[in-house]
């Protein structure tokens, strides 16, 4: 959620068409702060993690309760007319909205969903309670569609044309061109397009906030539905997140942490056995890290070795090409400035950093891989106790598989 909320942030000085139209302005000023935009995806993500599971009236039950409970704690966060009557409400019901409030609001769904009908499912639901006009519903579910197609691994062409085949948007249009006549327009079939263009054209997370902000429009909602979509896709530097938590308040850091290490959970539904094992590489990797000897360093390429005669597999990251046709390994900086593929042992090592689309395959095929390829190696489990499997220490283990080791 903290792409949602930074874009709001970001955003919100140059609501009401105060837009520069140009990229070029200050990330964070004195007038950065959150608005309505990010008290209420707080607010839909706390209701859907507290009902994970549950039956349809339920979540929107828990989702009428908590959009109350926060607006009601932050009454002057900046929301519309209609929706304040609402909050107020004796019996709250829908109202036909087809505003961009449900878009907004909706990031969350597409992070606690594990496929994409539920995605939408739950999308629909965090719709339904305010913004049951079709339209309304169609923004959160195109807006949570896109967030689980990029935290999922597809490629900005996949999730353009998906988007475009499901709900019909009008994406052919450039950001130059949506640019000189984009005024301030409140629908969802005015913002969402626009929104998810500018995550489309985007060459990182701070480049497609840039980009949403020179648009100009409901600059903070635009801003924050592009930002959902691009924490997903390219996840967000830390002085990014550190400057946004630097700007919220207790009760919604909160939420956002007990979020956070809700998405970090173990998945208990998928058992990998090609993984099982492969502790055997992690223990001597810690025994490595404790007295760096070249015995010890032997310790862990025979270790490899071995996972290898047992048909062991590493867990890949990776991420689809543009068009979807091929998978692109994520690298992981080292301190040297050098980029290496990442591989891990096991989900809890795959667990501890950000989330990604992952392959398993079997260890002799990646290593015989990188050298035909003629790649610096891998990093091995680099959000913990990592070991860089270079090149050359590939080719010790392959080479004692030769024929004369046979």
């Amino acid at each position: 959620m903290y792409g949602a909320i930074l874009g709001d942030m970001i955003g919100a000085p140059y609501e009401f068409d105060r837009s520069p139209k140009t990229k070029e302005f200050p990330l964070f000023s004195r007038g950065t702060q959150f608005t309505d935009d990010s008290v209420m995806t707080i607010a839909v993500g706390e209701a859907l993690l507290d009902t994970v599971g549950k039956a349809d009236e339920e979540i929107k039950a828990a989702l009428v309760s908590s959009m109350r409970r926060w607006g009601r704690r932050y009454p002057h966060a900046g929301y519309g007319g209609r929706f304040r009557v609402w909050l107020r409400a004796k019996n709250p019901e829908p109202y036909g909205s087809y505003g961009n409030g449900s878009a907004m609001r909706v990031s969350s769904a597409g992070w606690l969903s594990n496929t994409l009908d539920e995605t939408r499912r739950i999308a629909r639901l965090t719709a339904e309670v305010t913004h049951n006009h079709p339209e309304g519903i169609k923004g959160a579910e195109a807006a949570a569609s896109a967030i689980f197609l990029a935290r999922s691994g597809a490629g900005k062409e996949e999730i353009r044309e998906y988007i475009v085949s499901e709900f019909g948007y009008d994406l052919s249009r450039s950001c130059d061109e949506i640019r000189p006549t984009y005024r301030h327009v409140e629908s969802c079939q005015k913002t969402v397009p626009e929104a998810i263009t500018a995550f489309l054209e985007g060459s990182d997370f701070e480049d497609v906030i840039r980009t949403a902000v020179s648009l100009g429009g409901d600059c903070d909602t635009l801003t924050c539905i592009a930002g959902s979509i691009a924490e997903a896709f390219y996840g967000i530097p830390e002085e990014m997140v550190m400057a946004c938590r630097a700007r919220l308040p207790k009760d919604m850091l909160a939420v956002l942490d007990r979020f956070t290490e809700k998405r970090q959970e173990p998945e208990t539904a998928f058992h990998d056995p090609f993984l099982d094992g492969n502790a055997l590489i992690e223990a001597a990797v810690h025994a490595y890290h404790a007295e760096a000897t070249v015995e010890r360093l032997s310790a862990v390429l025979e270790a490899i070795r071995q996972r290898m005669h047992e048909d062991g597999h590493f867990m890949i990251p990776v991420t689809a090409s543009e068009d979807g046709t091929e998978f692109i390994f994520r690298t992981v900086q080292t301190g040297h400035g050098r980029e290496w593929p990442a591989a891990f042992t096991s989900p809890a090592e795959y667990r501890q950093g950000p989330p990604s689309r992952i392959i398993s395959n079997f260890i002799d095929e990646l290593l015989t891989a990188c050298i035909d390829t003629q790649s610096n190696g891998f990093i091995l489990n680099p959000w913990g106790e990592s070991f860089l499997l270079t090149a050359e220490l590939i080719q010790m283990i392959l080479k004692k598989e030769g024929p004369a080791n046979e």
